[in-house]
């Protein structure tokens, strides 16, 4: 691929030089008129000094997304660099019953653009920008080398591939295509995943170690499992010893995969209820006291222009699962909606704990799990952001 050059107005080079990947429209001066969405690019200062190299989209806010500081070629060898780099880490923290995690997570493995989940032998992939979708041949070929997968199926986020002007496809990139549902182990608890149909890449593995988190408090529990999905959270508090689960999930697919999930884990529907409803409606009627509960709603918030929006239904719920604990009762609420930080999210549970007029304790903050790492200098791929609560 031919790699052109762009050059940066007077001082607008401070961020590339402290290592941030994005570089915005109104930060260019120069650029070949030739250039077009997801060109390789070289990037300078405008006293001509070498930045990095990345790929271009001129349609996108981000013009520029950095996929290297170095002058290197951006090649099948560059992606198996950092592939490899990306499954050394992993190594050192999956557990051996676990077989579903995070491959490869975008800028935090300083591969902006692209997502790679492992699924038992099947890997998911997520071409999310112009420039990444132009390195799939050598990407895919790359991922072939270093997880050596039986199949490499692409699915897309299509919100944010329509924002670059790319098609909706999802297909199998190489090998063998995979099941309707991959049955996967994740702590030990089994799950069935739908790939190719469910939410982000069928799972939300970025929740796993706060599933863990919530297990021992689980035990004898009467719990509550909001925006349920598949049911993983209410498996884990099921397996656990809770004396209860209520599970809600408004989507009848998903509701069918989380009723085939109780199956798989030997759990029967006198241990976890399961309601397919929508969770706003089920807590304001809902009459019930619990113990622990967990709300992991989608993101409300995917552009700023929805904030206070979403920060209304974010109040909304964690009032009324607040209003919903007995004295000494959990709450694990969360948010992964980008354009929601830490601080707004925190103060939004605050005013929904004052207005309930309950006493609270944050014990611990939460995040995504560590195959979701975050590059330092790119504090906005912290999306998941959640708060394990004592509500007295």
């Amino acid at each position: 691929m031919k790699t052109c050059q762009v050059l940066l107005k007077p001082g607008r080079e401070k961020s590339v030089r402290a290592f941030h990947p994005w570089i915005f429209s109104g930060a260019i001066d120069r650029l070949d008129s030739e250039l077009g969405k997801g060109d390789l690019v070289k990037v300078y200062s405008s006293a001509e000094e070498f930045l990095g190299i990345g790929y271009l989209n001129p349609l996108s806010q981000i013009a520029v997304r950095i996929l290297s500081f170095r002058d290197e070629a951006i090649d099948a060898a560059f992606f198996v660099r950092r592939m490899e780099q990306a499954k050394k880490l992993r190594q050192s923290f999956v557990a051996s019953d676990t077989n579903a995690y995070r491959c490869v997570h975008s800028e935090g493995d300083f591969l902006p653009g692209l997502i790679i989940d492992r699924y038992g032998d099947w890997l998911v992939a997520q071409f999310l920008t112009a420039g990444m979708d132009r390195l799939k041949l050598v990407a895919v070929e790359a991922a072939e080398k270093v997880f050596q997968p039986k199949g490499i199926f692409e699915r897309d986020d299509a919100h944010a591939r329509r924002l670059e002007g790319l098609e909706h496809r999802p297909q199998t990139l190489s090998g063998a295509q995979p099941p309707s549902e991959i049955e996967i182990e994740e702590y030990g608890n089994k799950f069935w995943v739908d790939v190719k149909r469910g939410q982000k890449t069928g799972f939300f593995l970025d929740q796993r170690e706060n599933r863990k988190l919530i297990a021992p408090h689980a035990q004898g529990k009467r719990v509550l499992d909001c925006f349920a999905y598949s049911g993983a959270f209410s498996i884990y508090a099921a397996r656990s010893g809770a004396a209860s689960v209520t599970a809600v999930e408004s989507q009848a697919p998903a509701v069918k995969i989380l009723e085939a999930n109780l199956k798989l884990n030997g759990l029967n529907g006198e241990v976890c209820r399961v309601h397919c409803e929508d969770v706003f409606d089920f807590l304001r009627k809902d009459t019930g006291t619990y113990d622990l509960i967990i709300l992991d709603p989608p993101a409300f918030c995917k552009h700023k222009g929805q904030i206070h929006e979403a920060a209304r239904g974010y109040k909304d719920i964690n009032l009324n699962a607040i209003k919903r604990l007995a004295p000494g009762g959990i709450l694990l609420t969360s948010s992964c909606s980008s354009f929601i930080g830490a601080d707004v999210f925190q103060k939004i549970v605050f005013g929904a704990a004052r207005d309930a007029g309950r006493e609270v304790q944050i014990l611990q903050k939460t995040s995504h799990a560590f195959d979701h790492p975050i590059n330092i200098y790119h504090p906005e791929g912290e999306y998941l952001k959640g708060l394990l609560l004592k509500v007295w």
